[in-house]
């Protein structure tokens, strides 16, 4: 592995020329076929296996005219203090913002609440429900201004009037905060090379690595059926990967350079020892990511494996374009320890040079392990508490924020109808077995609403055939409540009992119900995943570390941070802590995919960092240096570049909380905390502290796995041969020439 990369980060630098003309064309292409695609359609959403798909492909199936994904709206009226909708004013008022509704072309029809009995108890409240033919994403602009503009002229003749449903969705947007962590990865990065140029170098080669796979994601939109959060996650991993990858080679040429290699050399060694590392570093992410397919929704088997080509498209612009670049640069790179004298480089050195921090640190945890252990472990464990309350769902218009139009209909419809109103559920009956589907009908709504938790209960709607009937049941609780979700199980157990005496199959979605398969769907999915993703990657590390050991003590750090971090994030969007700063106005349940994705990306993420330190570890022990002055070695060569890796990290994810989506936002915190956790605490801390205390046993492997696993030298040591064969050649010509 190291002699090819070697030969291949040689070529690049020779064939600079060449190698940049192939990543432009392919960023042009990508560009072109970004722009000249067609805009991509509506992102459907299906959970295949579940009950409630199934329910809402009957529909597909048996209602034809029904437009099931059609975007609905409800308009919601309030009167004024004092008055009531059906007062003669008001109730002129609803008609005429009922009759312009109905006059969309996009709308296939429109509630009168008077008609619907859609009117509050109290007589305060009524709704008129809007249906559209086609979804939310596809709806033009003119319809949702109609809506907006019935909605204002109601409000104009004095009464309240807010607009829910999924009609006015808008797209999100990421905020100005992306662009702020992409400045502080600048500057981390100057800091770092102490050069404009080397800083400059990791930068341009994420951005470009990003533009091709956000761009191919965006050709692809419309034929794959690919959302805006695909290209987000994408661009998020993609520049946070594609910065550290480039960071790791330009720093490891900085130190080839400074023991005194000509820049071809440095180039071809940079990229055979520390391309190595990034090579199964994106293994591990590529892995993890493509994994989430095995999940079973399309949704998120498509971001991860988009996320996962774009952080394959890092690891190779990595390994080809970095040393092309810096055959470009030539001398404006200096080697490690010398600045550009815009940076104050040209001084005179000290005399005394000092043991760097990433030295002095990994003495010290090498000199007091265990405490150092237990002060790590301890610390994620707190930070993990808060974990245990953990609540799953999917956001709804009660999480979004009160400025809304969306919130204050969600509020005013839970006022006068009650909490369940906003998370209806759609029984659908097929009774096309039964003797008497008339009879199957009428006996589940008779026990559906028997049923604790029920509200009401409405009449059936049959379809042309009679075979098939929806019943819509109104709970007593909000739709993200667990009373909500007893009563979806009792009236599929319930459906048990009629299908037997029936024939009739009754089958329970909507919304409401559609969450809670997918929150189910999910926690079901977590352990095989877990074990899938966590198993693959073991095998990996034995295979670079030559241990078995430390990829269990990986495994186990990064259990460790994933849990800390969902700690953190529960903390912060379900309990409220620092919401304000974090920009959070409504909290409420962890979205479900939440724990998965994390565990994915968390993991391939911490791998990173594991193989980058750990490396520098096993190469200073492979050359002889005893386990505890390894342990030194790595960190003085590599603690600085790690550390500078995981800030810039942490500032990449940090600007997507920016976002106006709170799944973007949510992804964004949970992905910075978590690296900032497992760099700082798991891999500067407890990994030196544990193997300080493991010593030379971190490296064992029994003699007959090491003798059927495959060499893939990611130390570099054929790299030492190589170049010792280099020096008997040029003595043989010396001796000849004498």
């Amino acid at each position: 592995m190291a002699t090819f990369l070697y030969k291949l980060g040689r070529l690049a630098f020779r064939r600079r020329h060449f190698v940049a003309l192939i990543w432009v064309a392919l960023l042009t292409l990508a560009g072109v076929g970004a722009a000249s695609a067609p805009a991509p359609g509506p992102s459907s959403f299906s959970i295949p296996g579940t009950e409630a798909q199934k329910a809402f492909d009957l529909l597909e199936n048996r209602f034809p005219g029904m437009s099931a994904d059609g975007a609905t709206a409800r308009v919601v009226f309030k009167a004024p203090s004092g008055e009531k909708m059906t007062d003669k004013a008001n109730k002129a008022t609803v008609k005429k913002t009922v009759k312009e509704l109905a006059s969309g072309s996009e709308v296939t029809s429109v509630a009168d609440p008077f008609k619907a009995k859609a009117v509050s108890k109290d007589g305060s409240v009524a709704y008129a429900a809007v249906k559209y033919k086609v979804s939310g994403m596809e709806l033009k602009d003119s319809s949702k201004d109609a809506l907006e503009t019935a909605a204002k002229d109601a409000r104009h003749a004095g009464l309240t009037v807010e607009v829910g449903g999924d009609a006015l969705q808008a797209t999100p947007e990421t905020g100005s905060t992306e662009i702020i962590g992409i400045a502080i990865a600048a500057v981390v990065l100057v800091i770092t090379f102490g050069s404009l140029i080397a800083a400059g170098l990791p930068l341009l080669t994420a951005l470009i690595g990003v533009g091709i796979g956000v761009s191919t994601i965006a050709a692809l939109a419309n034929a794959l059926d690919l959302g805006t959060t695909t290209s987000t996650l994408a661009m998020m991993i993609g520049l946070a990967v594609g910065i550290d990858y480039a960071l790791f080679i330009v720093s490891r040429y900085r130190a080839e350079l400074a023991e005194g290699r000509e820049r071809e050399e440095a180039a071809g060694r940079a990229v055979g020892t520390a391309g190595s590392a990034v090579v199964f570093a994106g293994l591990t992410v590529v892995i993890a990511l493509v994994g989430l397919s095995v999940v079973n929704i399309p949704m998120l088997t498509k971001m991860g494996v988009a996320a996962a080509g774009t952080v394959a498209i890092a690891v190779l612009i990595a390994l080809t374009m970095i040393p092309a670049l810096l055959g470009y640069a030539g001398r404006k790179v200096q080697p490690a320890g010398k600045k550009s004298r815009l940076l104050g480089g040209g001084r005179a050195a000290r005399k005394v040079s000092r043991p760097n921090m990433g030295t002095r640190w990994a003495s010290f945890v090498v000199r007091r392990p265990l405490a150092v252990l237990l002060l790590g472990v301890v610390g994620l464990g707190a930070a993990a508490v808060p974990a245990t309350s953990l609540e799953l769902g999917l956001p709804d218009d009660g999480s979004q924020p009160t400025s809304t139009t969306q919130r204050r209909a969600y509020d005013l419809l839970s006022d006068g109808f009650g909490p369940g109103f906003n998370g209806p559920l759609m029984v659908v009956v097929d009774a096309k077995s039964s003797d008497s589907p008339k009879a199957a009908v009428d006996e589940v709504s008779d026990k559906v609403k028997d049923l604790k938790g029920v509200v009401t209960v409405t009449p059936a709607a049959y379809n042309k055939a009679g075979d098939t009937a929806t019943i819509t049941v109104i709970p007593d609780t909000k739709p993200s409540s667990v009373k909500t979700e007893d009563l979806v199980h009792s009236i599929r157990d319930a459906g048990g009992e009629i299908k037997a005496d029936t024939d009739a199959s009754v089958l329970v979605t909507g919304s409401t119900a559609m969450n809670i398969d997918f929150s189910q769907k999910l926690n079901d999915a977590l352990v095989p995943y877990l074990a899938l993703v966590v198993g693959l990657a073991f095998l990996l590390l034995i295979v670079v570390f030559r241990s078995v050991l430390v990829p269990l003590k990986a495994a186990l750090g990064f259990l460790l941070s994933v849990m800390a971090a969902l700690g953190a994030v529960v903390a912060v969007f379900q309990w409220g802590w620092l919401s304000g700063l974090m920009g959070v106005e409504e909290t409420g349940p962890i979205m479900s995919m939440m724990p998965i994705f994390m565990v994915g990306v968390v993991f391939g993420l911490a791998m990173d960092y594991e193989v980058f330190l750990v490396t520098r570890m096993r190469e200073a022990f492979v050359h002889g240096e005893k386990p505890s002055q390894a342990i030194v070695t790595g960190f003085k060569h590599g603690a600085r570049v790690v550390t500078a890796a995981a800030v810039i990290m942490i500032a990449v994810f940090s600007g997507f909380i920016g976002s106006s989506e709170s799944m973007i936002k949510m992804i964004g915190f949970g992905l910075a905390i978590a690296v900032f956790f497992d760099a700082f605490i798991v891999r500067m801390a407890i990994v030196p502290a544990v193997l300080a205390l493991l010593g030379k046993r971190a490296w064992w492997l029994p003699k007959w796995l090491d003798r059927s696993l495959p060499n893939v030298d990611v130390e570099g040591e054929g790299l030492r041969d190589l170049e010792g064969g280099r020096r008997d050649e040029d003595d043989d010509r010396a001796l000849a020439g004498v």
